[in-house]
């Protein structure tokens, strides 16, 4: 049977051990709470892994020797059933830590940098059995001053965690908030979806977002504010070079789950569209039909949506069209230097 209340303590040892980061701790932690044939769905360029070993070497090992002292501070954990029966767990927050050595070769600052993640999980016998993550990359890069591509159009910078801060749900499971959450933003995209080829107002934004709402983008995109924010620095960008969002629901799988106020979505991929115009992200219009990742948490609040947090996984989208983002940055960054930075124990 389904419990909520039961599935969000399942991924505490591992956000305790990434807490208080060392490698032997994070091993155990990942041993204790995934399945031993568990599926791994990471964002580019990382790609599909199976098993928790595999996980470690090629994803949180990598972190930890770029970020010697990092941190997973969660902002959200929820967990709820998605509309199939699956139970999942959501997890929202960021890595932070001293930025000494290179992490995917992007080069190090020697100072505090922060990378938001969004972590989805599918419990199966109360072990996790499949995750689907998507690390923001591009915003490292950007700390370190690496960015190749197009400046964002909102606001780049380190994203907060709920206003409320009650994003770390605890206490009994509310089975009717939680449907009428899920049902007010499964609600709100099923009018999302019939603009651009209805007008504007088919998508009915004041009967489902907060006039004070706040659209928490990746980097690359970056935030906006309000509905002149949302479609200024992010929907009429998109929409206007990928019209056909939404066109093609069997080539796509959506997982939708919430507990109390929030509501997440993960899909692998969960969006399909062709870039048929110019300008979102600066590309030309290709004509290539591409799939796309973007795993989100919402804020419900007064019965409309205060807060969004989204992340796009751009890295694979640019990857789709021909664009190595880390291979530009490389040639970007050649004369630079790239090695660890030293810092000293003692400053005089």
């Amino acid at each position: 049977m389904s419990d909520p209340v039961a599935h969000r303590r399942i991924l505490a040892p591992l956000r305790a051990a990434m807490y208080d980061w060392t490698e032997g701790g994070v091993r155990a932690a990942l041993r204790a709470v995934f399945a031993n044939d568990a599926t791994f769905h990471m964002c580019h360029p990382f790609g599909d892994l199976t098993g928790a070993h595999a996980f470690h070497d090629a994803v949180c090992g990598p972190l930890h020797r770029a970020m010697p002292d990092v941190e997973r501070r969660d902002w959200i954990t929820m967990a709820g059933r998605d509309e199939s029966g699956a139970d999942w767990i959501g997890a929202g927050g960021t890595y932070v830590g001293t930025f000494v050595a290179p992490f995917l070769d992007i080069p190090p600052t020697g100072h505090l940098a922060h990378m938001r993640f969004h972590e989805y999980f599918r419990v199966v016998d109360g072990r996790i059995a499949e995750m689907q993550a998507i690390w923001d990359i591009p915003e490292l890069m950007m700390q370190a001053r690496a960015w190749p591509m197009a400046p964002s159009l909102g606001r780049d910078w380190a994203v907060p965690g709920p206003i409320t801060q009650d994003g770390l749900r605890n206490g009994p499971y509310d089975d009717v908030q939680s449907a009428a959450s899920r049902a007010h933003v499964t609600d709100m995209l099923a009018a999302m979806v019939r603009h651009p080829r209805e007008p504007v107002a088919a998508m009915q934004l004041d009967r489902f977002w907060h006039p004070r709402f706040t659209w928490y983008g990746p980097a690359g995109i970056g935030t906006g504010r309000g509905v002149s924010g949302f479609r200024n620095w992010h929907q009429v960008p998109f929409l206007s070079a990928m019209p056909d969002r939404g066109r093609y629901p069997d080539e796509v799988r959506h997982h939708f789950f919430a507990d109390g106020p929030y509501v997440a979505v993960t899909g692998w991929p969960d969006m399909m569209q062709t870039i048929s115009g110019a300008g979102w992200l600066g590309i030309a219009a290709s004509g290539q039909k591409v799939a796309m990742r973007s795993l989100d948490f919402w804020r419900i609040e007064a019965g409309l949506i205060r807060e969004n947090w989204v992340l796009v996984d751009l890295l694979h989208m640019y990857d789709q069209i021909g664009v190595d983002v880390l291979g530009r940055m490389r040639e970007f960054n050649r004369s630079r230097r790239t090695g660890p930075v030293a810092l000293a124990d003692e400053v005089r």
